[in-house]
């Protein structure tokens, strides 16, 4: 599929040349190090849930001797989010406030948050924290192993995972999932798990492109690592599911398939081959990145 579209994202060089203009980049625009990490957690009225999923990741973090940033986009929230974000902040030099005047969707709440991340490695976390902190480790040594991104999966088996989700869950993931197949995703069996890891420049090519503001980015970031022919590693992470979800299975589902259909109508389009938002502090994307006719 990604080999017969008319329009094909590559890199010419792959990472070997990407990390040197990103840190260059990096070099002139700030004079803070370079984080190794960042972590963007979208929020929508998380005031009750957001607060221990902060406190553990910065803790572990700091366990790990890690330098991240810890970026919580609030998407329009009217409840204390964002007044809980700020008083943490006095606590932790590592959390980072992007304020949403009004709630746009998860999709546009997370490219909000990674077109200004600044670290080498781009972690994307759901604010409930269903799936632990820990689980990082598994999806850095896939990209260790090389992998451009690498994304939790609820799906895959292995000895030491476990999940624990409702059946209705599972009934819905798994017709949705049929219907990403539709899209060109194969290989894939969870696109939809809320934890992510990229490559820094990996995320900002990505995301730059990214249109979908709604549950269903996934789906279209996926498939413009497809486009661009990066190496997407899925690995099998623990997740328990959390009450309070934000998710009407109902509703966000009929959504989710709709954006489906758009997210095909650009793909076959070409929408993909120019960046939507001008990718963070990338001065000459034209010398790195090709279209093929």
């Amino acid at each position: 599929m990604r080999h017969n579209c008319s329009v094909m994202l590559r890199f010419q060089s792959r990472l070997q040349t990407l990390p040197r203009w990103y840190d260059s980049c990096l070099l002139r625009s700030s004079m803070r190090a370079q984080p190794d990490l960042s972590v963007v957690i979208p929020a929508y009225n998380e005031e009750r849930r957001l607060e221990p999923t902060l406190r553990t990741y910065l803790a572990y973090c700091r366990r790990r001797g890690l330098n991240v940033e810890l970026i919580v986009v609030d998407d329009g929230s009217t409840d204390g989010t964002t007044a809980l974000v700020e008083r943490l902040a006095g606590e932790f030099a590592e959390l980072r406030l992007i304020r949403l005047a009004q709630n746009q969707g998860k999709g546009y709440a997370v490219r909000s948050g990674i077109v200004n991340a600044r670290g080498r490695r781009i972690l994307f976390a759901d604010a409930d924290g269903a799936t632990a902190i820990e689980e990082l480790e598994r999806l850095e040594a896939a990209l260790d192993a090389g992998a451009d991104l690498a994304i939790g999966s609820r799906v895959l088996a292995a000895a030491d995972v476990k999940v624990r989700t409702r059946i209705h869950r599972r009934i819905v993931g798994r017709a949705f999932h049929i219907l990403v197949g539709l899209t060109g995703v194969d290989g894939i069996s969870d696109t939809q798990c809320g934890f992510k890891l990229f490559r820094g420049p990996v995320a900002h090519v990505l995301f730059s492109r990214m249109r979908t503001a709604g549950f269903s980015f996934d789906v279209e970031v996926l498939i413009m690592a497809r486009l661009c022919d990066f190496d997407v590693a899925e690995v099998p992470v623990n997740w328990t599911h959390q009450p309070g979800s934000r998710v009407n299975l109902v509703t966000d589902s009929a959504r989710m398939a709709w954006d489906l259909v758009r997210i095909g109508c650009r793909q076959l389009c070409g929408e993909y081959a120019a960046p939507h938002l001008a990718p963070w502090a990338v001065p000459d994307e034209r010398a790195h990145v090709s279209f093929a006719p």
